[in-house]
């Protein structure tokens, strides 16, 4: 990453973290030259683009300073704490850079935005998506590349149409994400639960379900999970795609938070893939905007047409102007230098709410369980006590204006739920994440005795 872009960061988040308040004076050009290490003409290129976001302004003869927030911006939120939430934090969002990259993309693509696109996606996209995924070490072809309305069309397809194994029960962990469950059990799709904790998955227990459940395929978030907030091993990632080439299982992986991964060694699934059995999804919606609903598909030869068939009959293509826009944001390297700022901004987040629950609750007796992950996410759950109701325990933080939200509807109706507490800091500051957690080890206390 360039050093503009660096300092720029740096100084962002001492923005965004309350260093500087608004109206302050930053420190003068040559004294933040000297404290970060940089040249005079690096710090004066970071402050101009500091200042053409609109979080500084210059003064002749003065200096720089941070922009006062209007009433609306410092009363949103509130008092409250929201650790139910799991959209991206406004204040991280690229704003001004995505304004850009839309216009640009009206000036470039005006005439393709009044015809239909193909239900393949913008091929001009395509070939940047392509390059992009070979970061996350994700290497395909153009053909095998689907660009999806979000990754919630592409697991409603996937989920809907008929595999070349013959197959028909979809094997989903337990919990899982809420919104494919909801799908498959609106739809009277078959599904299988399989149970996945803090230590992972029983891969004994997922060989007999391959082997003898007529399984079509295994839908997982081998990292970050959601809600647990844990990732597989590498010899775990290994088992699996060896025992789906063993029994013929294909596996929907979705990568929906790779891109916060900062160990350049964890690898997807897709990785280790030696059958062409993984279908890989990617998620741009959790770090840039849920409103853009642009999702990757990549799929196995085997899957293509009946896909690409699937999704005509759906919608004729997903939003044009969202995929020309995310194209020339990717080309332009400023999705590479958000990613950078919101993967430093959330591993912040995520290492303060581990620190802060394994002094809470790490010790015996306290009637909450939290075993923190090897790696450290922006979401993380607490197994309680069975004296301990979930409901109640939400109900109680709630009159504390902490919001949290139930386990529930991540479980299949069928399946045994633990009695577990989801906590996400996607939209909590972390002067909050202290205040809430705080709030919650009295919740628990008070409840307990």
């Amino acid at each position: 990453m360039q050093k503009y872009v660096e300092l720029m960061n740096e100084l962002e988040a001492l923005i965004e973290g309350r260093s500087y308040q608004e109206g302050d004076r930053l420190p003068s050009i040559r004294t933040l030259a000297a404290q970060f290490g940089v040249s005079k003409s690096t710090a004066i290129r970071a402050l101009g683009e500091l200042e053409k976001r609109h979080l500084i302004f210059s003064v002749p003869k003065s200096g720089y300073y941070v922009v006062k927030k209007t009433k609306q911006q410092l009363d949103r939120g509130g008092d409250v704490i929201d650790f139910a939430a799991s959209a991206p934090d406004p204040d991280v969002f690229p704003y001004i850079d995505f304004q850009h990259c839309i216009n640009q993309a009206i000036d470039t693509y005006k005439n393709d935005l009044f015809i239909y696109g193909t239900p393949k996606g913008l091929p001009s996209l395509i070939k940047v998506i392509r390059k992009e995924l070979t970061n996350t070490q994700v290497f395909t072809n153009e053909d095998n590349i689907f660009i999806t309305s979000g990754v919630q069309q592409a697991l409603a397809l996937l989920a809907s149409m008929p595999f070349p194994n013959g197959k028909r029960n979809i094997l989903i962990e337990q919990p899982s994400y809420h919104l494919l469950i909801k799908y498959i059990e609106v739809h009277g799709l078959p599904a299988i639960g399989i149970e996945r904790t803090a230590q992972g998955i029983d891969i004994g227990q997922l060989e007999r379900l391959f082997q003898t459940e007529d399984i079509k395929f295994f839908y997982t978030m081998p990292r970050f999970h959601n809600p647990l907030g844990t990732s597989y091993t590498e010899q775990e990632k290994k088992s699996i795609v060896r025992l789906a080439e063993k029994y013929d299982v294909f596996i929907v992986e979705n990568d929906f938070l790779g891109d916060l991964e900062g160990n350049k060694k964890a690898d997807p699934l897709f990785a280790y893939d030696v059958s062409s059995h993984v279908i890989y999804l990617k998620s741009f919606s959790k770090v840039m905007f849920p409103g853009l609903r642009v999702g990757v598909a990549v799929l196995p030869d085997s899957l293509t047409a009946v896909f690409n068939q699937y999704k005509q009959l759906l919608d004729i293509d997903s939003s044009m102007l969202s995929q020309a826009a995310l194209e020339i944001y990717l080309k332009s390297g400023m999705f590479e230098k958000h990613k950078q700022k919101i993967r430093s901004s959330y591993e912040k987040r995520s290492r303060l709410l581990h620190a802060r629950l394994q002094d809470h609750f790490a010790s015996a007796g306290t009637g909450v369980d939290f075993q923190p992950a090897l790696q450290p996410c922006i979401h993380t759950h607490l197994a309680l006590d069975r004296n301990l109701s979930a409901s109640r325990l939400i109900k109680s933080m709630k009159k504390r204006n902490v919001l949290l939200e139930p386990i529930t509807p991540h479980y299949l109706s069928s399946f045994e739920k633990r009695n577990l507490l989801k906590i996400n800091t996607s939209n909590v500051k972390e002067a909050d994440i202290r205040r809430g957690i705080e709030q919650l080890k009295q919740a628990v206390d008070t409840a307990r005795y």
